[in-house]
């Protein structure tokens, strides 16, 4: 008796589902069960949503352009652009923030805002380089299995992600090849019009290392994407207070 009420009492082994829950505003109703079991998968397999959501501070080199720190916890966010001498201290969650330019810090509220704005898309496209594997069931996400197709010589799952009123570009379109055995996103495909065919470009999505308790692709094979890639767990608070 004492064995069957231990055995009755143990805790359910939650699914991959139920550890990866969808952001609200997901459109679980058009994306297929299939689709977001292969999400839950790709999640799994890069550390799993407990060691994403524990992750706080990400920084990183932008095909060379710029560099953004980012505080998950917080949404705080450094970006420093050395082409202008700029620097944005912006959080992403409220819209505040500074903004220096050329050196010199900018106070006209109008002017600041706009560039705040501005330093916000640019954490939007920059950070979805880097983090999309993890952003799948995102709000206004809608996901779809393509079934397997071949690309150079390999097999994968293909997942497309539709948008709905998110982001700077909603009506960008992506399609993601798949392992078919580790799960691990290996190529992108990004298509400027959901409507079209024909993908503006396909990537690598590769050299996967640990950053912390997840994985993340840096210093791809063809040489874009994001570099220098750091997980801090502690970082000076003023590098988001102060230039």
């Amino acid at each position: 008796m004492v064995l069957a009420l231990a055995f009755a009492c143990t805790p359910k082994e939650k699914t991959l589902g139920e550890l990866n829950p969808a952001a609200p505003g997901f459109d679980s109703l058009n994306s297929d069960p299939d689709a977001i079991q292969l999400a839950d998968s790709i999640m799994a397999a890069m550390g799993g949503r407990e060691n994403w959501d524990k992750t706080r501070f990400i920084s990183w080199n932008f095909f060379g352009r710029r560099d953004l720190t980012w505080d998950k916890h917080t949404g705080r966010v450094r970006i420093e652009s050395p082409s202008d001498s700029s620097i944005y201290l912006v959080n992403i969650n409220t819209g505040e923030g500074r903004v220096k330019l050329h050196g010199v810090e900018l106070t006209e509220a109008d002017t600041v805002k706009k560039l705040l704005e501005r330093a916000k898309s640019i954490w939007i496209n920059d950070s979805y380089w880097l983090t999309m594997p993890f952003k799948l069931k995102d709000t206004g996400v809608t996901l779809k299995y393509l079934g397997e197709d071949t690309l150079k010589n390999d097999r994968y799952n293909i997942l497309q992600l539709t948008f709905s009123n998110v982001g700077n570009t909603p009506e960008n379109k992506y399609q993601l090849y798949v392992d078919l055995k580790d799960k691990m996103i290996k190529h992108w495909a990004y298509f400027n019009d959901a409507k079209k065919d024909t993908a503006s470009f396909i990537r690598p999505w590769d050299n996967y290392q640990k950053y912390g308790n997840v994985l993340l692709s840096a210093d791809r094979s063809d040489n874009g994407g994001p570099k220098n890639v750091k997980v801090s767990e502690t970082l000076p608070d003023k590098l988001f207070t102060d230039f």
